[in-house]
């Protein structure tokens, strides 16, 4: 069976400010809840350690405010998810909740590891992102509008120019971007290509 992998050319909800440069992976998912089979459940642990005390009393974090739980657009600063390449940090957040983030700049393999989620990562520069942000503390319940094919944000009346890298744009745009559907959903060619290499043997 054909396994239909969905465009992802436009997102939109409810924003959730994030800020600080060079936030890393461990700090989006603490190392010790990588210990799991599945990724299920990783979203209660997202932020973790800025979020709660050593006695797990929740801390002055927005994603402890009531006013974000529902929110689905991150909004960060630069270099964003850098640090080691765990896949565990975007599947934290996906979990949580978010379906885009947009930012000043994103780890290369952190918006790898986004692009295999379906979660477009889009650029602005500082400003634009502080004003983005500043936005969203006094808009909690207001849509931001991600369109990445045209890469543009718009919220509060005003539609703002981001970038998306081209080849994140086209698979996402295209629903190219998750590539274990693809490879199921064209077993045969896989098979068929596979066959004609000399150096692999199959069990068949």
């Amino acid at each position: 069976m054909t396994e239909t992998i969905p465009e992802v050319d436009h997102v939109s909800g409810t924003g959730i400010p994030i800020r600080g440069n060079d936030i890393d992976t461990d700090q989006i998912i603490p190392a010790r809840f990588m210990k799991v089979v599945t990724f299920d459940g990783l979203g209660q642990f997202a932020f973790f350690d800025l979020r709660f005390d050593d006695d797990d009393e929740p801390k002055d974090h927005p994603m402890n405010e009531d006013r974000f739980k529902d929110s689905s657009v991150m909004v960060v600063n630069a270099n964003f998810g850098c640090g080691s390449s765990r896949e565990h940090a975007p599947q934290a957040l996906m979990r949580w909740g978010i379906d885009a983030i947009i930012g000043e700049s994103f780890a290369e393999i952190f918006a790898g590891n986004c692009l295999a989620l379906g979660i477009p990562t889009v650029t602005a520069d500082h400003e634009t992102i502080a004003e983005l942000q500043s936005w969203v503390d006094e808009n909690p319940d207001s849509d931001i509008e991600v369109d990445v094919k045209a890469e543009t944000v718009t919220y509060g009346g005003k539609t703002i120019d981001v970038t998306v890298d081209d080849a994140q744009r086209k698979a996402l745009v295209d629903g190219v971007w998750d590539t274990t559907a693809l490879m199921k959903s064209n077993e045969k060619a896989v098979r068929d290509t596979m066959d004609s290499l000399p150096y692999v043997e199959s069990d068949d």
